[in-house]
């Protein structure tokens, strides 16, 4: 005997059309309230974003134009081709990509493993750890700036990208999600490992960074943002203009006397595409990280 599935509930709206949701429910108000609120925060959000990107094809009378239009009548890439070249484009990208991708590494490196400490050692003290870590995130930047530039000065990483890299590695947010995320791991794994033989290093490697994954990719983006836009930092430690990154000689090209808004629009459109493009990469982990370290 065959079972029939129940059939789908249908909604039929004033047009005498019929829908059902993906599960065969029809939503309820708090759903639909809740779906149009998000909608119109997504389009408050990306209203700036996408009047920068069309606005940089625009010419420089166009953009001066009142009142201000959203598509460009005469879309021209000359922005793109003048401002790249105004300054020192690739010079400054490259310190920015070697910049963000060695703090990223750094930071998990750290941030990983003393979230693993935290989350399945018990040793004395480790709430306390863990509090006075979080306690941190209370502190602002200006508050120790001068005292870390001391120490980055005595060791000598003033003008150099070691100095841009290695203080603002290890973060406690990052320690925060890693840890949540981690306690969700089975303990029976870790201690199925060691009777197994395997040293605790190589569990950390082969078992809990594997399985941590998605966690990594949030911490990943995460610190990719920082990084990238980064610009009080690499303002006091990188004088040098040879080892500044991206958000700092894009400040000072807009510094200039005559500003030229249109190539600034544009120079600010591919900074940042790299991150756009990481986020919809690792976008799948990352919601996935978020919502499985909230529920622990």
């Amino acid at each position: 005997m065959s079972i029939q599935a129940p059939p789908r509930v249908r909604a039929v709206g004033r047009s005498g059309a019929t829908w059902t949701s993906a599960t065969g429910r029809t939503p309820g108000t708090a759903a639909v309230v809740r779906a149009t609120l998000l909608t119109i925060g997504a389009l408050v959000v990306l209203a700036p974003v996408a009047w920068a990107a069309l606005s940089s094809f625009k010419t420089r009378q166009e953009l001066a134009a009142a009142p201000p239009t959203l598509w460009p009548h005469h879309p021209t890439l000359d922005n793109y081709t003048t401002g790249l070249r105004a300054f020192d484009f690739a010079r400054y990208l490259t310190n920015s990509v070697i910049v963000t991708a060695a703090a990223t590494l750094l930071t998990l490196a750290i941030n990983s493993m003393a979230a693993y400490a935290l989350a399945k050692y018990n040793f004395r003290g480790r709430n306390l750890l863990f509090l006075i870590t979080l306690s941190t995130i209370m502190i602002p930047l200006q508050v120790i700036l001068l005292p870390v530039y001391q120490v980055v000065s005595s060791f000598g990483m003033t003008n150099s990208l070691l100095g841009l890299i290695i203080p603002p590695a290890a973060t406690p947010t990052g320690v925060f999600l890693l840890r949540q995320y981690m306690l969700t791991l089975p303990d029976e794994l870790i201690e199925a490992a060691r009777i197994d033989g395997a040293g605790e290093f190589r569990i950390f490697l082969r078992i809990i960074l594997p399985l941590s994954r998605p966690a990594l990719a949030v911490v990943a983006i995460f610190s990719v943002i920082w990084r990238w836009n980064d610009f009080l930092w690499p303002l006091i430690v990188a004088q040098d203009e040879s080892k500044q990154t991206l958000p700092v000689a894009i400040a000072r090209f807009a510094s200039q006397q005559a500003i030229p808004f249109n190539q600034i629009l544009a120079v600010s459109v591919v900074s940042i595409v790299p991150v756009v493009i990481l986020y919809l990469l690792l976008q799948r982990h990352i919601i996935s990280g978020i919502s499985q370290g909230a529920i622990k």
